[in-house]
Order: C-alpha cells, then structure tokens, then sequence
C-alpha cells in the first residue's frame, strides 16, 4: 500500500477556505466531505483535510492555536516552473489569501513566494531546478 499525507487543519469558515484550497490547486474529494469538513488532494499522495474547530476538536484534547499570530509550520507546495509560482499565489489571493506574509526568495535554483490562507497557515510555493 503506498502512504498518503494528509494535513488536517482546523477552519474558521469552512467554505471560504475550500475556495482558497481549490485555488491553490487542491481538487475535493467529495467522499470524505460534507458540512463539518472537507477533503482536498494535491496529488495521488498528498492531501489536506479542513475541518470547522468544533469537528477538529472531536479528534485532540489540545487548544486549537492562533496561527495567524503564532508560526505554527511551514508548509510547502511545489510547482513545476518559475511562473507557476506567480500564478499560483495570485489564485489563492484571489479566493481570499494574503500575498507574502513572509519575503520572496529568488536563488536561481529556487523561487518561492508565500500565501496566507483565511486562518493564517502559510503556505510556501517553490519552483526548484531539479537538474542543477
């Protein structure tokens, strides 16, 4: 059996963060949705599952943090060219993020750019030259 990634992370408001997924290049899978969570893949193993406080707090005992004021984590989608990561970012601003929360960075190698989804998790979009 291969191994999926899957981020859980707990939403304010459930269908204005599924836009901004969507945006950012997730696709819903509408099987593991509905009106306390939805289910989102960036690829065949990799997915994130958002889930309104009141559902996220069925599954910890732990208090649900402020990512908007506290660095939480860091969590990064690759793209396959320099311009994907302009385009991406301008998506996901346009269905409710925040642009570069944190500064661009252009190494040559690397460009990445980061966006702040409406709960304030960033996210970092990179384009790297895997051939050196």
């Amino acid at each position: 059996m291969s191994k999926i990634m899957i981020v859980n992370l707990p939403v304010r408001d459930l269908m204005a963060s599924t836009a901004f997924y969507v945006a950012l290049g997730g696709n819903v899978n509408a099987q593991f949705s509905g009106e306390k969570s939805t289910s989102l893949m960036f690829s065949e193993s990799v997915g994130v599952m958002l889930l309104t406080h009141d559902h996220y707090k069925e599954f910890t005992k732990r208090p649900i943090g402020d990512a908007r004021r506290d660095s939480q984590a860091m969590i990064v989608l690759t793209v396959g060219d320099r311009d994907s990561v302009d385009a991406t970012l301008a998506s996901a601003v346009a269905a409710g993020g925040r642009a570069d929360p944190n500064p661009a960075q252009d190494l040559g190698f690397m460009y990445n750019r980061h966006v702040e989804d409406p709960d304030g998790y960033v996210w970092e979009i990179v384009w790297m030259n895997m051939e050196g």
